[in-house]
């Protein structure tokens, strides 16, 4: 396969088809090289043509507990105290910017997904936009 920009779906097919083809190249091969290069370019492809959304912050703090088995206590030294923690858990309270720095720079989150605006509940019940 000549290697070129993947600009359609049939460009795009074709391009998967080839990387099932290289999948077992030799590192260090022509094929090898040719693999990583389109990688390259189907990334590029799927990145304008199927965006992902950075996920909600609240539901990517309980990913993050359960990937990596942590409690809501563990989260205390970021989040403040056991009550804080429940009410960001259960989306009484918005995360803080304080909050987000000692999340990301305490266990590694990438703060861009943090900021990310998402619903709270208010003692009604009632969705709003954080």
């Amino acid at each position: 396969m000549e290697l070129r920009l993947i600009r359609t779906k049939k460009d795009y097919q074709t391009a998967l088809a080839e990387v099932d083809r290289l999948w077992s190249a030799t590192d260090g091969s022509p094929e090898a090289d040719q693999l990583d290069v389109l990688t390259l370019l189907i990334e590029q492809y799927e990145r304008v043509h199927f965006p992902i959304a950075d996920p909600d912050p609240v539901d990517f703090l309980y990913h993050v507990m359960e990937a990596r088995e942590l409690t809501r206590k563990d989260l205390e030294p970021y989040i403040g105290p056991r009550g804080r923690v429940s009410d960001i858990l259960n989306r009484v309270r918005p995360l803080t910017l304080e909050m987000i720095r000692k999340l990301a720079a305490g266990l590694n989150l990438p703060a861009e997904v943090l900021i990310q605006p998402y619903r709270l509940r208010l003692p009604d019940e009632e969705l709003v936009v954080a």
